[in-house]
């Protein structure tokens, strides 16, 4: 591998009977690739490259070499946490080896591809939390680390009983699994929205395109985005298990394979998501803290700068990017009347409010002056902070406010600037031009 190119991905594989195909299908989608024939091998790649997160091959390799070799990988590439994805038969007693999720192969590109997103993020947000423990404890608030939730996983099973679907929730709950039975979408919805699921089950039966439009639901709903779906669908379906992953399934299976393994399966994805649920929960915490801002619930401009600092020297440790974008309510004939008569003011705690809610869970949202927000942004470029800094411009645009009896309600515009953290010294510089570009955009 040239030495300009830098790996996202560790495929550790004692022969390309597998990893190949994977590889060239995950290169396409932009995760770019690096394989290993050995432990020897992986350890350097993670010590030359950035590597975000590694799928191990379990295929021919025995109990010793799989033993405690997911630790080691990690610790190779401290202080940057990996996540490791497993790729074999699904052992309930694998949990030993420290993988954070195990699929059965051979994985399609685009599973692989979605469960890595997932398992990336998680990663970041365990850093992010790591550091927010740090800039909290420092102003005397202490943040509760994340509890994985011990109750029995919860699965909810959608379509007809037929009695192959009947047999896996029987095995799901052989597996210490709660299983709830929904044989229509809507029924199944209504359950998604009253209580949480850990995992869904989808049988395609006779109509295959009903169990994809469900997902197809579960993926535009943000509350249950992340939640995975296994789809179990006969071998002769008319839906292709390419087709099913690129539509946001997580997992596939048929009755041909054994109920227990789908099960285990499921339990997998299961145990995944809740760690990411929990991880989540505890940044989340961190709004209750007294520390943010009383009209948004974002962080102050001082909590934000010490923040600031700490993630410019936690992204120089961990060989990760970091990005600012900055949001400054733009100066317009429109608004004229409503800044004057108080309007926008009181449109800024939900402007506030709707910012928060569009960043991801790892990022840290702050508001810097009455109209001037900022969001440091973790593992993220500067492509990939300006198109997050568009999109919630984009969003938030879209939105009407008050402006009072009998007058039109207003929109706002963003004026948009986005910088990358080089290091810990030009976090300063970064502030000094966001303040800049606050106290310019006033004066005009």
């Amino acid at each position: 591998m040239a030495a300009a190119v830098q790996a996202r991905v560790l495929i550790v594989a004692r022969d390309d009977s597998t990893a190949g195909p994977l590889a060239e299908g995950l290169d396409k989608l932009g995760w770019r690739t690096v394989t290993a024939r050995s432990e020897a091998g992986a350890a350097a790649a993670l010590s030359d490259l950035q590597i975000q997160a590694a799928i191990i091959d379990l295929a021919e390799m025995d109990h010793t070499a799989a033993e405690g070799l997911a630790d080691r990988l990690r610790a190779a590439c401290a202080p940057r946490r990996l996540p490791i994805m497993a790729m074999g038969a699904p052992d309930p007693f694998q949990k030993d080896h420290g993988y954070d999720l195990t699929l059965a192969a051979p994985l399609h590109p685009a599973q692989a591809a979605m469960r890595l997103e997932s398992l990336v993020r998680t990663a970041v947000a365990e850093e992010e939390f790591e550091v927010r423990v740090e800039t909290f404890s420092e102003r005397g608030h202490v943040l509760d680390a994340p509890e994985v939730d011990p109750t029995p996983f919860r699965v909810l099973a959608i379509g007809e009983p037929a009695p192959q679907f009947l047999a896996l929730s029987n095995a799901l709950q052989r597996n210490g699994a709660e299983v709830v039975g929904a044989f229509t979408a809507f029924t199944a919805f209504d359950y998604l929205h009253e209580r949480p699921f850990d995992a869904v089950v989808l049988w395609a039966g006779d109509n295959p395109h009903e169990a994809l439009s469900i997902a197809a639901g579960l993926r535009r709903n943000t509350r249950l985005y992340h939640t995975p779906a296994l789809l179990y669908m006969r071998a002769e379906s008319p839906i292709t298990a390419a087709e099913a992953y690129h539509r946001g399934i997580s997992d596939v299976a048929s009755p041909e394979t054994p109920e227990t393994e789908t099960a285990l399966r499921v339990v997998e994805l299961a145990r995944a998501f809740r760690r990411q649920k929990s991880v989540r929960a505890a940044l989340e915490r961190a709004r209750g803290s007294g520390l943010m801002d009383a009209a948004t619930g974002l962080f102050t401009r001082d909590l934000f700068a010490g923040h600031l600092m700490r993630l410019a020297r936690s992204a120089r440790e961990r060989n990760r990017p970091l990005s600012i974008c900055m949001l400054k309510v733009a100066e317009k004939p429109d608004l004229k009347a409503p800044r004057t008569g108080g309007w926008v003011a009181r449109a800024v705690p939900q402007i506030g409010s709707m910012i928060g809610r569009l960043v991801r869970v790892e990022d840290t949202a702050a508001r810097l002056a009455p109209e001037v927000f900022a969001l440091a942004l973790p593992a993220t470029g500067l492509h990939a902070a300006r198109a997050a800094g568009e999109r919630i411009a984009a969003v938030i645009g879209c939105t009407a406010f008050e402006a009072g009896q009998g007058a039109t309600p207003f929109v706002v515009e963003f004026d948009l600037g986005v910088a990358e953290v080089a290091s810990p010294d030009s976090v300063g510089y970064a502030l000094e031009q966001a303040a800049a570009m606050a106290q310019s955009l006033k004066a005009g």
